[in-house]
């Protein structure tokens, strides 16, 4: 892989954010979800990414190699977010995976040199969500309770694979066994239930607000898998978002599902490109 340095910041609060840059040409920032961090929710995606942009892996605080702070709460998440994308100082393309994409929202609508934001599979908040993804929501909670009983045993590869069974389809949980996955994932489980914890939490301030969300005017791009599990909290989620986001627009992708980054990263890899190089034009 392309040789990588390290990009540092300090957030809002003076917490350290930092994410590895990694490739060659216009800036791309990727932020990880609810289990990732930078420096390994993208190892698929990235090989298909770095000959086509500069890209940089910021992790959230206490994860990766960000410094940590006793406050995990959306706004301050999306306060690390956007004092990195600010201390590039150049117009870049933000992308967001799940719980990413409220993060990278949340900096379009506070930095002017954003050129364009598309998400993965995120979804709205529960507490925004319509009615009809209750029952995804269930489910996915039920997932996230196995995952902290997993977790308080000191299960952690179990509790992934708790995780994933809530969230992948079943094409996406084979394609997964027999890789190291849940073993490179594992040590983000305990940043999950932290950040499945605030999440929850009613915020009137956060990211995902709608009068946050009206301030945004990059190009917007909401990017949900066909095949994915959780159908009415991404798909419908997406679409409830693209109502508040002027310009904004969703984009079915075919065969495949919330993991694609993982088990189909050439798929995602074309729609990104496609989608930031058409940004990237001048008018």
């Amino acid at each position: 892989m392309t040789a990588s340095r390290l990009h540092r910041t300090a957030s809002a609060d003076g917490t350290e954010i930092v994410g590895r840059v990694i490739g060659h040409g216009p800036p791309l920032v990727l932020v990880h979800g609810g289990i990732g961090d930078g420096e390994f929710a993208w190892t698929e995606l990235l090989p298909h990414l770095t000959d086509r942009f500069t890209c940089y892996l910021p992790s959230t605080r206490g994860r990766g190699l960000s410094g940590d702070h006793p406050d995990h709460s959306m706004p301050r998440l999306s306060e690390d977010i956007t004092a990195f994308v600010t201390s590039i100082g150049e117009p870049v393309c933000l992308v967001g995976w799940s719980g990413g994409g409220p993060l990278v929202l949340s900096a379009a609508e506070r930095v002017s040199g954003v050129a364009a934001v598309a998400a993965w599979e995120s979804g709205a908040s529960p507490q925004d969500a319509p009615p009809e993804a209750q029952d995804d929501f269930g489910r996915l909670g039920a997932a996230i309770e196995q995952v902290g009983m997993a977790a308080a045993e000191g299960r952690l590869v179990d509790a992934v694979r708790a995780f994933l069974i809530g969230i992948c389809n079943d094409q996406e949980i084979e394609a997964i066994e027999g890789t190291d996955v849940q073993e490179r994932w594992s040590a983000g489980i305990p940043e999950l239930l932290v950040f499945f914890q605030n999440l929850m939490a009613d915020v009137d301030d956060g990211p995902l607000a709608p009068a946050a969300l009206a301030q945004v005017t990059a190009p917007t791009l909401f990017l949900v898998g066909t095949e994915t599990l959780l159908e009415t909290v991404f798909h419908g989620g997406a679409h409830q978002l693209t109502g508040l986001v002027a310009g904004a627009r969703v984009r079915e992708v075919p065969g495949v599902g919330h993991f694609a980054p993982v088990v189909s990263p050439g798929v995602v890899a074309d729609e990104l490109t496609h989608f930031f190089r058409a940004a990237l034009q001048p008018a």
